[in-house]
């Protein structure tokens, strides 16, 4: 797409139609903007973070742990049960809806009780369908936590994995293009925003992309934790009725069914140290990205990126001229909104009061808003790359007016060949003054430096004077 080329509006999302009621479910009657204004962007993440996605987890735990103490442990006093009715229980599961979610919550009003509730809408399924002789075994020897920690753990890799992964993954293949296409661009740096060494502009993105690599790889490797020993984590009650059951070995298994660790020493609750650690790898892919859109909105407002226009899109409601990096400055909110969410939570829920207090409970519900204003970045990040070219032009006419940058180069060879004021001689003819290249040649030709270096510096212009940004961007690029 060409800068300021003119973009159908048709093209960009809506958030809600626009037939759309103000009834309960509308998007404007919605308290959170993730469920609201943002709703066509976080659509996705409802199948993992949800109330109704939790009552489903919970549901799938309890029907598999009832079909591994009939099928697997084969407990001796327990009935048997069949491959047909193994496929009945988990084609319960995969067709769980919305009536057997609003039965459970039904449930809940008598129980006060979330887990209770799933526990009883199981053992009313398995009296109605000829299944009672199941019902002592289901959440047998469970306390409500090893239910939801299964639970929880499942929902946040679900969520990355499906949701939040795949569009950092996008946002990372857009920049990387991007970094591709001005590699060997020339660039003045600014250090203390100040004109510095010249780079490339391309290298500079570069880096985001490796900062961004090294931490999605981190996270790509974070073990997903679990515990299932009951009440305070000592299999008290299991041993109590099995004591000849190898309990620990059957948590393990019955954990690796999930793909999640047995973490083996706990409390009533699993510690939620991965889940810390989860969230301060998050956190750092927020704060990278905070630091990218801040750099990239610099960039477009020295005019080294042009923004494309939307069709009959409003950059100022009093300045017509104006296109605002709004998705840059979108994506920065939502990944500062996510990092304050994502903070606490890592903080807080390695915490209980001794054995468990219930305090996790409440907190680990905004894991879903953590993750969502996450994603909302990335997002906003991506729309914002996808609306940017470069102005080569503009990058290398702002180069060009800093010839000063040459006089590390100068001072360098200077002190390579002895010099022991280089630096200081410099600095007396560079410094608060506006330099042109006649004067920083006049100041080599009267300089005492040997051939070839002095033929070097004589031809050296701030655009040649690039070291080795190019090949540098180039190694980090071919990563991706």
């Amino acid at each position: 797409m060409k800068a300021n080329q003119v973009v159908d509006a048709g093209q960009v999302p809506e958030p809600f139609g626009a037939t759309a009621n103000l009834t309960a479910a509308s998007p404007l009657m919605a308290i959170s903007p993730l469920d609201g204004r943002y709703v066509s962007q976080t659509r996705e993440l409802r199948l993992h973070f949800s109330e109704f996605a939790l009552i489903k987890c919970r549901f799938k735990v309890e029907v598999e742990w009832l079909i591994y103490v009939l099928d697997k442990i084969k407990l001796r006093s327990a009935p048997h049960i069949t491959p047909d009715q193994i496929t009945m229980l988990r084609q319960w599961v995969d067709e769980f809806g919305e009536e057997d979610a609003i039965a459970v919550k039904k449930c809940e009003i008598q129980t006060r009780h979330d887990v209770k509730a799933v526990e009883y809408h199981l053992r009313n399924r398995l009296a109605v369908n000829g299944c009672s002789n199941f019902v002592p075994y289901a959440h047998f020897c469970c306390t409500s936590e090893d239910i939801n920690n299964i639970s929880h753990a499942l929902m946040l890799r679900g969520g990355l994995r499906d949701v939040w992964r795949p569009a950092a993954a996008s946002m990372l293949t857009e920049l990387a293009r991007l970094a591709r296409s001005c590699a060997d661009l020339p660039m003045l740096s600014r250090t203390h925003g100040q004109p510095a060494s010249p780079t490339t502009l391309g290298k500079e993105l570069a880096i985001f992309v490796h900062r961004f690599r090294r931490q999605l790889d981190q996270l790509d490797a974070q073990p997903f934790l679990a515990k299932f020993s009951g009440a305070v984590g000592n299999y008290n009650a299991h041993t109590a009725a099995y004591a000849e059951i190898d309990w620990v070995g059957v948590t393990k298994d019955f954990l690796a069914g999930f793909e999640l660790q047995a973490n083996p020493a706990t409390t009533q609750i699993e510690s939620h140290d991965y889940m810390a650690e989860l969230f301060h790898g998050l956190g750092r892919t927020n704060t990278i990205l905070i630091d990218m859109t801040r750099d990239i909105w610099m960039y477009i407002s020295f005019g080294y990126f042009r923004q494309h226009l939307y069709k009959g899109e409003v950059g100022s409601s009093t300045m017509p001229h104006k296109i605002n990096p709004i998705d840059f400055e979108n994506a920065e909110a939502n990944a500062g909104i996510s990092n304050a969410i994502l903070e606490h939570l890592a903080a807080k829920l390695p915490i209980s009061r001794l054995q468990r207090d219930l305090s996790d409970s409440s907190a680990i519900r905004t894991v879903g808003m953590g993750i969502g204003h996450a994603l909302l970045a990335l997002k906003g990040c991506l729309a914002g790359l996808l609306k940017v070219d470069v102005d080569a032009n503009r990058v290398l006419a702002d180069l060009n007016r800093n010839w000063a940058v040459l006089g590390e180069a100068i001072q360098t060879i200077l002190r390579k060949h002895g010099a022991e004021d280089a630096y200081e001689r410099i600095k007396e003819a560079t410094q608060d003054r506006e330099m042109t290249p006649s004067i920083i040649r006049g100041f080599v030709e009267r300089s005492d430096i040997p051939e070839p270096d002095r033929s070097f510096l004589l031809s050296l212009t701030p655009a040649s004077f690039i070291g080795l940004a190019p090949e540098i961007a180039r190694s980090v690029l071919g990563e991706c």
